[in-house]
This record gives structure tokens, sequence and C-alpha cells, in this order.
């Protein structure tokens, strides 16, 4: 097969595989390991296949990846005359996508490189990343479920995700946000009748609110950097979360409830990004109401007690 393999180093420059200028850019000039492999996964590097002059393969580990590099690529895809490409990236395993584009190809890179969201620390809110893939061994984990369906759905969103989630008796604890692109607002497109703290009639005036605008304003904000997040990077995310949240903007008591949610973004068929979040309460994890006040009952305090 004819097959032409250059690299990108994090600084943007262009290497052959194997080259004196690629061992130069690795530090090492005698390696007696697959140091490609090693360039891509611990230095930044990007991985640039041309396979028969009509495939092109990209390798790379979206988290270690720097600007340079990607928009080296990103400006050699796009003045390429290939139809067919195959993304290959490391997230915990290595996964690949295949598209027909080169500009679904360019912001499909732009979307795995995205830096991912850190929330800045609050006394109210806590939040424990997991691994994505760890569900998929949980055969217990409803949602498991949901994570399989979009895979299966190829990350579409359509009237089959809905009827899926009624009939694994999932709808319930199912949120769907809608997020326009060039950092519009989350504003609510579905709500599970199961978020009960939200108000007896929040499941019906809330969809089309932004999601900011909820009873409890700080909650609100807080969510909604996540659901931007995973709609910007088109990643999946799953959490284990704390929080203390007010039922009413003038309430003084907190209930804090521990629970897992599976943060999902869909492509419809206009611009806008669903995401859908789908939690559960963690064992031990079921609502409870405290003051809000500096003191034992103290936000940090009662997060801390319900851990």
């Amino acid at each position: 097969m004819n097959r032409l393999s250059m690299l990108v180093t994090a600084e943007g420059d262009w290497v052959r595989e194997g080259s004196a200028e690629f061992r130069a850019a690795l530090g090492d000039l005698d390696p007696d390991y697959d140091a490609s492999l090693f360039a891509v996964k611990n230095l930044g590097f990007i991985k640039f296949q041309i396979l028969e002059e009509s495939i092109i393969e990209i390798e790379l580990h979206p988290r270690n990846v720097e600007l340079p590099a990607l928009l080296a690529v990103q400006q050699q895809l796009l003045s390429s005359q290939v139809k067919l490409f195959r993304i290959k990236y490391f997230d915990t395993t290595w996964r690949s996508e295949i598209t027909v584009s080169r500009e679904g190809a360019v912001s499909r890179l732009s979307e795995l490189c995205a830096p991912s969201f850190a929330p800045p620390p609050t006394q109210k809110f806590l939040v424990e990343p997991r691994d994505y893939s760890e569900l998929f061994r949980d055969e217990g984990n409803p949602l498991r479920l949901l994570a399989q369906k979009w895979r299966m759905s190829f990350g579409f969103f359509d009237a089959s995700v809905i009827s899926f989630a009624v009939e694994y008796q999932l709808l319930s604890r199912l949120m769907v946000f809608g997020v326009k692109p060039n950092g519009g607002d989350p504003v609510f497109r579905f709500i599970g009748e199961g978020f009960k703290w939200l108000g007896r009639d929040y499941q019906l005036f809330g969809v089309g609110q932004r999601v900011e605008n909820q009873p409890d304003k700080d909650y609100g904000r807080w969510v909604s950097e996540f659901y931007k997040s995973v709609a910007n990077t088109g990643q999946p995310r799953y959490d284990h979360v704390t929080a203390g949240i007010r039922s009413a903007p003038d309430e003084s008591r907190l209930f804090v409830s521990r629970y897992e949610r599976l943060l999902l973004p869909w492509k419809t068929p206009s611009e806008e990004v669903f995401v859908s979040m789908l939690s559960r309460p963690l064992p031990n994890g079921g609502s409870r109401e405290f003051e809000a006040a500096e003191s034992e009952n103290s936000p940090s305090r009662i997060l801390a007690k319900s851990s």
C-alpha cells in the first residue's frame, strides 16, 4: 500500500516519520520503541497519513495537542483534494471516526481538542468527574443504556431517543437542553417529571427558558457551563455531583442531594446542539433539607456530610 506518513510537532512543524528531524524533535536519536506512538500520546504530536492518495488518517491524543499543531493539520486538510478522512484519537482507549467532509474533519478536530471545562471551586456545588467508559462495564446502571443509544445513533437526535427513554423507563430522570453555536446559553427543550425540586409546573412552563433562569439561579448558572462545554467539545461527560439547591429564589433552606449524571451531545438537523442529561441518585444520596447558614449547616459542611 502506498502510504505517506508525516507528523506535526507541538510547535506546528512537519517532520517525516522516522527522519532525523523527527528524532531530533522527539529528543531521542536512537529510539528502541514505537517512537511515533509515544510522540502522539505523550508529546502532543499529530500523525498525518495519506493512503493511496484517497484516504487521510489523523492520529492524536486531544488532551495533549497544542494549538499550532492543530492549526497546521487543519490547514493541510482544507487544501487537500482527498474526500475520505479517518480520525483516530485517544480517550482512555483508542477510538476512531470516519467523515467524508473536509470541513467536517476540521470541525471535529476542533471539538476534540477544545479545553475541557473545569468549574471554579464553590461551597454549594461539588463535581467529581468520572471515566465515561466505566458505564459500559456497569451492566446494572441505567445510564449505560442511553450511552449505548448515543453510540448506535452516531450522536444524531431524533424521535427514537425519546421513544427509547420511554421504553426503558428513563424519561422521568431525563432533561434535554438546546445550545446554539457561538456561545449560546443553554435552554430547556425537555424536562422529565422526576425533577420535583424545580416546582410543580416547571416541566411545562420551563421549556424554552434559559437554564440559568431556574428557581436556584446559582445552580442554573453552574450547570449551564457544563452543558455549553459538552455542546462545544462534542464529548460526553460522566460525573458524580453533590449540590445544595434552593427550591425558590428567596428560600433560606437548601435541599442537598448526591447524584450521578451522564451528559451527551447530540447533533440535530439545525445548527443547535442538544445536550441530554440523565441522572439518578447515588446510594444514600437522597435529598436532605438544611438551613443555608454559616455554622454547622453551612453549604460546605452540608456537602461534606453528604459525601
